[in-house]
């Protein structure tokens, strides 16, 4: 069945071509509740911009929904807890718009210091009044800058060409990281008592809302010049507005407001005020470059990739490409394991050995619990929620690196202890030939095998004896299973020994249990690792 991938709001014709040749793309107003609602029921994705609200209703209207993406950097209208219990990724463009948004900042500060908005607007009424408009210079001035991440860093060195004197205020960057960029980290009050323009540039959290009040406002520098194209209340805007009727505040450019859209607020009476209404990524350029970034991770997501954008998903970040073919590898892993070990771990040490440790591998911890509980619950299990089952069921997954490897480029191996006191480890590698790379078992509970990974799995443990290939091998075809690979191992002949089997269709547990027991079988057990 093709995904179904809706639209919600409009989005980049570029990013729609991404999607089209793969997917079934259709189209809702967002806006509209009730359609919204009845569209999502047969929706795989769905992509929104600001005006669409994904709340805990609409992701519980959608039973086959695998991600939202928000293309653009906020994600304040997507219930992120909701879709994260559902096992949903949410994704949106985190640096898609920050160059616009550092553009809409400095632009709204040289209008404000120059009067430009209300001088135009006079002069289209017929006035021609010079004097009446006069501005300020930038240069030689120190100008504020609240957030000193990745837009506030752009503003930063945009606004240090005028020849201003920079200082900031963020209490999570280095003064080191500061001082490169010619900023010198200041705390908040100083920064206000300081600065002839202050920039803000913070996310909305609620330790942010409200952070420049009439407190802080009675402190600012007269005729400080404030600009936020940010986040709707980081200032509080009665405060400004008072602040700027006495003459405490010389003037204000504001592009985001507390409540979205605003039509009417205290600040549109003043001249000195520059009002645009949430402009910050409206640039042709953001706009392609949040619906591809979007389009491109719901592609992934879709095609069951790891996606470095998901903002729901541990370990997040770029996979190093010598990482990304081990991904599949870690999860095939963990389904083997699970199977092995006939049921849950109480701990579980994912190790890696090789050349792949000299990259951040976090990531295939992440890919083994998604395969760990793959055949343990009935709901989807995703990169989003692994995490979550593990911790349901008090399962400890932790990580462990080796730089030295005896035979492989890089060797994966999953060890756990059960809940009766044994352990069970499975092991494997990326075979590279060519451009073809093929997972490849090396290593099931001790014994060494080297089988691909791949398909339906039958592994049985008994004592070594004649007649046990033959015999699984009668009993298969007689229930119409066609055995397409075959190994055994053994620790000594006559001694514990192991079967893995690779078969074309599914085996019930009827029939792995009559196998079994043909052949005097200790433990018997299946792994699926045909692509969902």
């Amino acid at each position: 069945m093709t995904s179904v991938v809706l639209i919600a709001e409009e989005l980049a014709p570029a990013a729609i071509d991404v999607l089209a040749h793969d997917f079934d793309v259709r189209h809702v107003d967002g806006t509209d509740r009730p359609a919204l609602l009845a569209a999502l029921a047969e929706a795989d994705a769905v992509i929104v911009r600001s005006a669409t609200q994904v709340d805990a209703e609409a992701i519980a209207a959608a039973p086959r929904l695998k991600v939202v993406a928000r293309a653009g950097v906020g994600l304040d209208n997507v219930e992120v807890p909701a879709a994260t219990a559902r096992g949903v990724m949410v994704v949106n463009a985190p640096t898609s718009n920050i160059v616009s948004a550092a553009e809409q900042a400095l632009a709204l500060l040289l209008a404000v210091a120059r009067n430009t908005a209300s001088a135009s607007a006079a002069l289209k009424a017929g006035e021609w009044k010079r004097s009446k408009y006069t501005g300020v210079e930038i240069q030689g001035k120190t100008v504020g800058v609240v957030g000193l991440g990745r837009i506030g860093v752009l503003f930063a060195q945009r606004i240090a060409a005028f020849g201003t004197r920079l200082i900031a205020y963020d209490p999570y960057v280095q003064p080191a990281r500061a001082a490169q960029l010619g900023v010198r980290l200041v705390g908040l009050d100083e920064l206000l008592r300081e600065s002839d323009f202050i920039s803000i540039h913070l996310p909305k959290t609620p330790e942010t809302v409200g952070l420049i009040g009439e407190k802080e406002l009675a402190i600012v520098k007269p005729g400080v010049r404030i600009v936020n194209a940010a986040r709707g209340g980081l200032i509080d805007e009665q405060a400004l507005a008072d602040a700027i009727a006495e003459g405490r505040v010389g003037g204000a450019g504001i592009d985001v407001y507390a409540k979205e859209p605003c039509t009417a607020s205290p600040l549109f009476a003043f001249d000195n005020v520059v009002a645009t209404p949430h402009l910050g990524a409206s640039t042709a350029e953001a706009q392609d470059k949040a619906g591809l970034a979007v389009a491109k991770s719901v592609k992934l997501a879709l095609q069951g990739e790891f996606v470095p954008d998901a903002v729901n998903v541990q370990a997040g970040g770029v996979v190093a490409e010598d990482v990304r073919p081990l991904l599949p590898l870690a999860e095939k892993l963990g389904r083997v394991f699970t199977a092995v070990a006939g049921g849950v771990a109480a701990s579980v040490t994912v190790e890696v050995r090789g050349e792949a440790v000299a990259n951040e591998v976090a990531v295939l911890k992440l890919a083994t619990t998604k395969g760990l509980f793959a055949a343990v619950v009935d709901e989807q299990v995703t990169y989003v929620n692994a995490p979550l089952f593990a911790a349901d069921r008090g399962v400890e997954v932790d990580l462990a690196t080796f730089a030295d490897s005896a035979d492989e480029p890089t060797l994966v191996t999953v060890r756990g202890a059960l809940p009766d006191g044994r352990t069970v480890s499975v092991s494997g590698t990326v075979v590279v030939s060519g451009t073809k790379e093929t997972i490849k078992l090396t290593e099931v509970d001790g014994f060494d095998i080297e089988l691909t990974a791949d398909g339906i799995l039958l592994f049985f443990r008994y004592a070594d004896r004649p007649g046990v290939v033959g015999a699984i091998g009668s009993i298969l075809g007689e229930s119409g299973v066609n055995i397409a690979a075959m190994q055994v191992a053994r620790r000594e002949a006559g001694g514990e020994a192991l079967m893995t089997l690779t078969v074309d269709s599914s085996v019930g547990a009827e029939l792995l249990t009559q196998a079994a027991d043909v052949i005097g079988a200790t433990a018997a057990s299946a792994a699926d690792l045909r692509e969902e």
